[in-house]
């Protein structure tokens, strides 16, 4: 029996964030991956080892985590005043399908490294030394996001001294613009509070009725308090990720939370969307001790969160939801900003597993509707690996 060669496919393996991901051009996908659909899916699936009942992604680029199984795909764009589209895959790990609903703010910050590495910008927007500014179509949110990338003779400066909590080495600081962050959702008619209320009484059949405040902003995230789930918002990894019955409780939430905001219709739809909405904890700042072991204290953050994505407790703090704790936390009256002691604020800086972030937004109301136009913080990139990522043909 004989069995056809792999292909090759030109492909960046690059860290954004606290994330890593493959980045594809477009333009340089086999030509029925080229347009949204199975073929596309079954590619990205393959190249990321997924779907793995062993939840190891041994035979792929995956990580087996949920910072570790993306892939995103750039092109130029055909916007006014953008320079390129990016389109975001979160990959399910044990299942096969790939989550095209949300937007990866980690990976928002290599998107323009990338472009510029790639020959996606026009040389004429490009300084030889000095900072760059990618203008980026976020296609998944159908969002704006601007980029503010280092460079050094012409060509992308990696290396640095900014330090990033969850990354163990320093890199160049790219600073992220995430404009009018309110995700326009499906269902959710673009409004940053879908339910009309900032804070909710969410009722979660086998956990109870919950405060919650409900947002889209940056990735629709469902914040409840730390204390009324029985945690205090200092908890790492490990005390949530290995009790089934605490996860269990969080995708009922997450799915309960997804339903009352319009994302998904009925409940056994939220199986098939993990990527969309998040599920996070607040609770007022206390000492502890981070994942590296350094030490947290109180007088150093203004609020504690931790958040769940793909279904576990993340390791440090998606960045998409980075921008919804922000935004949350310059309106008064939300569970985010009142854990942060209340009152008006532009920035805020909160704890999580491991350490702390920075993330400004402002905040004014027009017509009594809260809005946000836009929301701030720095992450870093560099790419790990560049060539050809192979996969069997028969994808």
């Amino acid at each position: 029996m004989s069995f056809k060669p792999q292909i090759k496919v030109p492909a960046t393996y690059m860290r954004g964030g606290t994330s890593k991901g493959v980045f594809f051009r477009l333009q340089d996908l086999p030509e029925a991956a080229q347009e949204p659909g199975k073929a596309r899916d079954a590619l990205l699936l393959r190249v990321i080892g997924s779907p793995d009942p062993y939840g190891k992604q041994i035979d792929g680029m995956g990580g087996a985590t949920s910072s570790t199984s993306k892939t995103v795909i750039i092109s130029k764009s055909t916007r006014p005043e953008h320079d390129v589209d990016y389109l975001f895959g979160q990959v399910s790990i044990d299942q096969a399908f790939v989550d095209w609903s949300g937007n990866c703010g980690n990976l928002s910050a290599a998107v323009g490294p990338f472009a510029i590495s790639n020959g996606l910008i026009d040389p004429a927007r490009l300084p030889k030394d000095g900072i760059a500014t990618i203008r980026i179509w976020q296609a998944n949110i159908q969002k704006t996001i601007i980029a503010h990338v280092p460079m050094t003779n012409g060509a992308v400066q990696e290396t640095g001294d900014f330090e990033l909590d969850g990354v163990t080495f320093p890199a160049a600081e790219v600073q992220l613009e995430f404009m009018d962050p309110a995700a326009e959702e499906e269902g959710a008619g673009g409004a940053m509070f879908p339910t009309g209320q900032l804070v909710d009484d969410l009722e979660v059949p086998g956990v109870g009725t919950l405060k919650a405040t409900m947002i889209n902003a940056g990735i629709p995230t469902i914040f409840v308090n730390a204390d009324a789930i029985g945690y205090t918002g200092t908890e790492l990894q490990e005390a949530i990720n290995s009790d089934p019955k605490a996860l269990a409780m969080f995708e009922t939430i997450r799915a309960y939370g997804a339903l009352r905001m319009g994302l998904i219709k009925d409940i056994s739809e939220a199986a098939k969307r993990q990527h969309t909405p998040k599920v996070a904890f607040v609770a007022a700042p206390k000492d502890y001790v981070s994942s590296s072991g350094k030490v947290v204290k109180a007088g150093d953050v203004d609020l504690l969160v931790r958040a769940l994505s793909m279904g576990k407790l993340h390791h440090a703090m998606m960045g998409t939801a980075a921008v919804a704790i922000g935004t949350a936390a310059a309106i008064p009256g939300t569970l985010v900003n009142l854990a942060a002691g209340g009152g008006e604020r532009t920035a805020v800086r909160f704890g999580h597993p491991s350490g702390t972030l920075r993330v400004g937004a402002e905040a004014v109301q027009e017509a009594g509707e809260w809005c946000v136009k836009k929301a701030i913080m720095s992450r870093s990139a560099r790419v790990l690996m560049e060539g050809w990522v192979r996969a069997p043909a028969t994808v």
